[in-house]
């Protein structure tokens, strides 16, 4: 079986790598293609290096631009891998540009050349259409054959948009990275190498559009956490869009009292999480990660495509609309919250053996439906 694995953006990493590993076990023939979505050369070697990743098959070098010119140029050079390929399966992960733009080359090229489409990480949903990878993922389920969910609660949605015959349950699969990568991350011992005792600080990310792009948003988290740091010492590894917007918008002052370090690789950013008193963030991927290690999370958001780490996990929404006020009280809750063990209470399927369940449903698919051409 041959197996087209999709990697664009840092998050997509962190699926791809267990997949790769498992179709290599199971004696398939993966090929990774790197759209360079994440385009820093330094961060993608780290990635590739942490992960233990092979040397991409193909490299589309599509780097940065507006959603359309990234779709487009990604649509425009994944189609002559797939044509030359000529794969069993293209497999997408997650919501970024890259995941949309490969899977509507796949869903075009499928009558003609065969190849069906896999979508890992399907049915979440955030129904918040301002967010780009809402509709980034909406498109790739529509469009996929195979809707590989990370958790229960993605299977409602699908039901409501008449999908759910495709669905499998897997689990989650970036939960096999971290619980691989978790020795070699405390190794690094990030907080220690900042000074800091592990359980002593908050550890922050901040990048999403609406929370970065708009001056008085931007201005109302980082002054929430420079009044946390008063207290606890709070680090921000700062997001390029994130400090370019702080610089522009004049808000050195509220980076002042924050320990401001640079992008980090993986291994580097699960030790400073794993060392976390409380995490306070706008991504997806730490809410499921701070869940499995058993750290309190305050997402910074209007509401969560990943409910389960809510009813499950230690994630919990700051009051919305965002205020100083507001995410100080998250915070302050949070802090109260006793850390669980690794692993003592997660989701289902979140165990660390999603990736050989996903190799096992592509198996189980069995041959293409369609005529697949002569080779």
């Amino acid at each position: 079986m041959r197996v087209i694995c999709v990697a664009g953006a840092r998050p997509n990493f962190m699926k791809v790598s267990p997949i790769l590993h498992a179709l290599n076990d199971a004696g398939h023939a993966p090929v990774l293609v790197h759209t360079g979505q994440h385009y820093d050369p330094q961060m993608s070697r780290t990635f590739f290096d942490d992960l233990e990743l092979p040397a991409p098959d193909f490299s589309l070098e599509v780097g940065s631009g507006s959603h359309a010119q990234q779709t487009a140029r990604v649509m425009e050079r994944f189609e002559p891998v797939v044509e030359e390929v000529l794969p069993d399966w293209v497999l997408v992960v997650g919501d970024v540009n890259s995941t949309m733009a490969c899977a509507l080359v796949t869903a075009k090229l499928r009558p003609a050349l065969g190849c069906r489409l896999a979508h890992v990480e399907a049915g979440l949903r955030s129904h918040d259409w301002r967010m780009p990878e809402e509709v980034n993922r909406t498109v790739t389920d529509r469009v996929a054959d195979l809707l590989l969910t990370p958790s229960r609660d993605a299977h409602p949605n699908l039901r409501r948009e008449g999908l759910e015959e495709r669905a499998a349950f897997v689990g989650n699969v970036m939960i096999d990275t971290l619980l691989r990568q978790l020795p070699k991350a405390r190794v690094v011992d990030m907080c220690g190498r900042l000074g800091l005792a592990k359980g002593s600080y908050v550890l922050s990310t901040i990048h999403r559009p609406s929370n970065v792009d708009d001056p008085a948003a931007l201005s109302v988290i980082l002054s929430a956490l420079a009044g946390i740091s008063r207290e606890v010492p709070v680090v921000l590894p700062i997001h390029p869009r994130t400090v370019k917007n702080a610089v522009a918008f004049g808000f050195g002052s509220l980076l002042a009292p924050l320990r401001v370090v640079d992008p980090l690789g993986y291994r580097e950013m699960l030790s400073l999480s794993d060392g976390a008193r409380v995490v306070l963030t706008d991504s997806g991927g730490l809410q499921e990660e701070t869940t499995v290690l058993g750290v309190p999370c305050v997402t910074l958001r209007e509401q969560t495509e990943r409910p389960a780490t809510i009813t499950e996990g230690t994630n919990r929404l700051a009051r919305w609309p965002l205020t100083v006020g507001g995410i100080m009280e998250a915070w302050r809750l949070a802090m109260t919250m006793g850390r669980r063990g690794v692993g003592e209470r997660v989701p289902e399927g979140w165990d660390g053996n999603a990736a050989p369940r996903i190799v096992a449903m592509l198996e189980a698919a069995g041959p293409n439906k369609c005529e697949t051409p002569h080779r």
